[in-house]
């Protein structure tokens, strides 16, 4: 839209079906999202508007709520899904407070997709071996990348607390400041879309696949989650001595209750199980454990003021509006329901039968499929909506015979 359409307030319209667009760009059947495709009206959210300080040409960028042209927010909307999860905390006198941890791959130009990713040419004439994990010195051959980045999440706000090299080769990991649900999911999302256009001025590819590379850690979007009460602000997983309390735990049993039934929420994508199934720290479980990095809950060391939940289980790949709404949904679902947790783990586990989470796209989307508890907190329409386009994504993918069958099955007798 031109900047004068913009700011003389004309309305954006965009047909109800591209919430439903699959990654390859097709659509589900039309009765996923009405016969008739109508519109939904696109509204920009004032606190979500910015200008691209990475972009030579002067452009902004307008993170819209697509509401129905009514009023009301389009149940296809993932953004309005995590308001609506939200404004459920809120009618109880309760505010969630989150933070994401994001991971992401820094690739030279990948032109051929059948080829693996490889890191980029350092400053010194060589790509990095993998052995730089922690490393003061690690990104240094990526400095004017880094630089950049930095400057352009000034520009546009957004709050950083540690950057790090991870395990990966040539893997990074950001910790954004804990907040409102809302903003965090906001600010996870332009960060993602902030790294990929900077790595482009820089001849440069960043990919948020959960796993790019075998034999090597994934990449997670571990989210961190406190409840306070609304108008004191005091974290309601602690008592006053300090102790953790029934809401704390019932949070936790909400969390176990729901993870297998939302896993495909969390891991959206076929190269989603792939991270979770050769786990690095990548746990495909429902337990909990005190400072575990085995367990899918994580309870990390903190002061009482800052107890929290750590979801481990989304991948970098999921969208981050639908991941905190979808864990903050299943924590509030245990507040509600009081539910009690599993007992918590510690060291060297197996993994119960019941805190087992499906290990494949197919199994995850059968499982949501039968989830009526799903289809209560995220309605029927946009459950099945979802269901619909990652189906024709999974169809897709059984389309391509892959290398290693070729090479593996090929002359199998």
């Amino acid at each position: 839209m031109t900047a004068e359409g913009f700011l003389e307030g004309r309305r954006l319209q965009l047909a109800r079906g591209v919430l439903l667009q699959c990654i390859m760009g097709g659509y589900p059947p039309s009765r996923f999202y009405g016969s008739d495709d109508g519109d939904l009206a696109l509204v920009a959210d004032p606190k979500q508007t910015h200008r691209l300080p990475w972009s030579q040409q002067p452009r902004a960028l307008a993170i819209c709520d697509a509401d129905e042209l009514t009023g009301e927010s389009s149940r296809l909307s993932t953004r309005g899904q995590l308001k609506a999860v939200v404004a459920r905390y809120a009618a109880l006198g309760l505010a969630p407070v989150v933070a994401t941890e994001l991971e992401f791959f820094v690739f030279a130009p990948n032109p051929d997709p059948t080829q693996p990713f490889q890191p980029p040419m350092g400053l010194d004439g060589r790509r990095e071996d993998g052995h730089s994990a922690f490393s003061v010195s690690s990104n240094n051959g990526l400095r004017p990348f880094f630089s950049e980045v930095y400057a352009c999440m000034a520009a546009l706000g957004l709050p950083r607390d540690t950057f790090m090299h991870e395990m990966g080769v040539s893997q990074f990991e950001i910790n954004l400041l804990h907040g409102d649900p809302l903003l965090l999911a906001d600010q996870t999302f332009l960060f993602k879309h902030l790294l990929k256009e900077v790595a482009l001025k820089h001849g440069l590819t960043v990919v948020c696949m959960a796993k790019p590379l075998a034999h090597t850690p994934g990449s997670s979007m571990h989210i961190h989650q406190s409840v306070v009460e609304a108008d004191s602000g005091r974290n309601v997983f602690s008592d006053e001595a300090g102790e953790a309390t029934a809401t704390f735990r019932h949070f936790i049993g909400g969390q176990q209750a729901c993870l297998a039934d939302f896993t495909a929420l969390f891991a959206p994508n076929v190269n989603s199980y792939q991270r979770l199934c050769h786990p690095f720290a990548s746990p495909n479980n429902a337990c909990w454990s005190h400072d575990n990095r085995s367990a899918g809950l994580r309870i990390p060391a903190s002061s009482p003021v800052a107890r929290r939940v750590e979801n481990r289980l989304p991948g970098a790949d999921a969208n981050p509006y639908l991941a905190i709404a979808a864990s903050l949904a299943a924590g509030l679902y245990g507040i509600e329901h009081h539910l009690e947790p599993s007992a918590a783990i510690q060291g060297e586990f197996e993994v119960p039968d019941n805190l087992s989470l499906p290990c494949t796209l197919h199994a995850a989307l059968e499982r949501l499929k039968r989830s009526h508890l799903a289809k209560e907190l995220f309605g029927t329409e946009f459950i099945e909506g979802y269901i619909a386009s990652k189906t024709l994504e999974l169809t897709s993918f059984f389309d391509e015979i892959t290398p290693w069958e070729r090479r593996v099955l090929a002359a199998q007798a």
